[in-house]
């Protein structure tokens, strides 16, 4: 047989794909898989726009420091809330008889358990210049502490009065 140039290289070349192709099938699943949880979509729905099941998946972080920052912060309004990933960002909020300065609050709920530092309050703060607009300036360090313990304090009057009742 006379020697065919590429005759190794195409040999070489069909026993890397058949290979690839072997360990690729590998990958795959052993059985059939069930897919019902992990079909929800968007608020627990199911993907075929039936309701999900009565087993809707749990937030994320401690339900009582959630609902005590919600009620703590319910003067200001709120920009964006994120249960499973606990941050709570306020959009600006102006006191009426402070309206020079205004407020905006991030807060970020660090743990599943009720504990004082599962909690992380960001408190940020600006001034009007005098051509109207708005410019950076520090809040008050005792400020930040102040809203922590507020919450604090809300969650467990929370806590008390679910295990009272």
């Amino acid at each position: 047989m006379p020697f065919v140039r590429g005759f190794w290289v195409r040999g070489a070349t069909a026993g890397v794909i058949g290979l690839s192709l072997l360990a690729l099938a590998a990958c795959g699943s052993s059985g059939p898989k069930n897919y019902q949880k992990e079909s929800r979509g968007l608020f627990g729905m199911h993907m075929g726009g039936r309701p999900a099941s009565e087993e809707a998946p749990a937030i994320g972080v401690n339900g009582y420091l959630w609902r005590a920052t919600l009620d703590t912060l319910s003067f200001m309004p709120l920009a964006s809330a994120d249960p499973y990933g606990g941050v709570i960002i306020t959009d600006w909020y102006v006191n009426p008889e402070k309206p020079d300065e205004r407020f905006k609050c991030t807060v970020y709920i660090l743990d599943s358990r009720l504990r004082a530092d599962g909690l992380n309050v960001a408190v940020f703060k600006q001034n009007r210049d005098a051509s109207g607009g708005w410019t950076d300036a520090p809040s008050a360090g005792q400020t930040e502490t102040d809203i922590e313990n507020a919450i604090l304090t809300r969650a467990r009057q929370l806590r008390l009065s679910n295990l009272k009742g």
